[in-house]
This record gives structure tokens, C-alpha cells and sequence, in this order.
């Protein structure tokens, strides 16, 4: 498939080309993993033309929407929020040290209940 031939071609044609390529693709993928694909260059040539379609398609896109990109630089300004006040560090530190480890996994908590039997005896 050519550049040439592509650019004649519409929107919509471009579009059910690519999705027959898309198609190909896969069944050419599944026949390649089965060992049963014989010719292994077409994977290569499919995949280049979906990628030339795209871009055409792209190009397309891009000029019929010339108008829309002065529109989207128009928007306001995105407003800054303001920072919250920090908390003293005296109050970070204590609560930092009121919490206790939390001993969920057994060896935890047979270290914990040593250090309990060791303190009560």
C-alpha cells in the first residue's frame, strides 16, 4: 500500500483499512505462535502499513482541526492553591512517639511477649 494511494482515499476508507490490517494482524500473530505462518515478512509489511494509515489519518485529523487549537489555548489560567499552615514539630514528635508498633506477624509477637515476661519477672 502507497503513500500515494492513501492520501485519495478518505476518512472513512482509511479507517476500514486499517481495521481489516488490524484484523490481519492478530490472525497473522496467532498463525506465527502456532508454528503454522509461512510468510513471516508479511507480519512486518502489515504492521508498517497500519502505522501509515495511522499517520495519514493523523494528518487528516490535524487539518481539519486547525480551529479548535486557538480555542484551547484561550482557557484561563489554572488557579494555585493556597499551602497549608505547618504544624509545630513538637506536636509532629509526639504523636510520632505516642504510636506504638504494630506486632501482626508471629515472630513479632513472640519478641513482644519475651520482652513483657522479661519486664514483669
Amino acid at each position: 500500500m502507497g503513500a500515494e494511494e492513501l492520501r485519495m482515499k478518505t476518512e472513512d476508507q482509511l479507517k476500514g483499512d486499517l481495521a481489516n490490517l488490524k484484523k490481519e494482524a492478530f490472525n497473522l500473530r496467532f498463525q506465527q505462535a502456532n508454528g503454522q505462518l509461512e510468510n513471516t515478512a508479511r507480519v512486518r509489511s502489515v504492521r508498517r502499513d497500519i502505522a501509515r494509515i495511522m499517520t495519514f489519518l493523523g494528518q487528516k485529523a490535524a487539518v481539519a482541526a486547525p480551529a479548535a487549537k486557538p480555542a484551547a489555548e484561550a482557557k484561563p489560567a489554572p488557579k494555585v492553591k493556597a499551602k497549608k499552615a505547618a504544624k509545630p514539630k513538637a506536636e509532629a514528635s509526639e504523636k510520632k512517639a505516642a504510636k506504638k508498633p504494630k506486632t501482626t506477624t508471629p515472630k513479632a509477637k513472640k519478641a513482644a511477649a519475651k520482652k513483657t515476661a522479661k519486664a514483669k519477672a
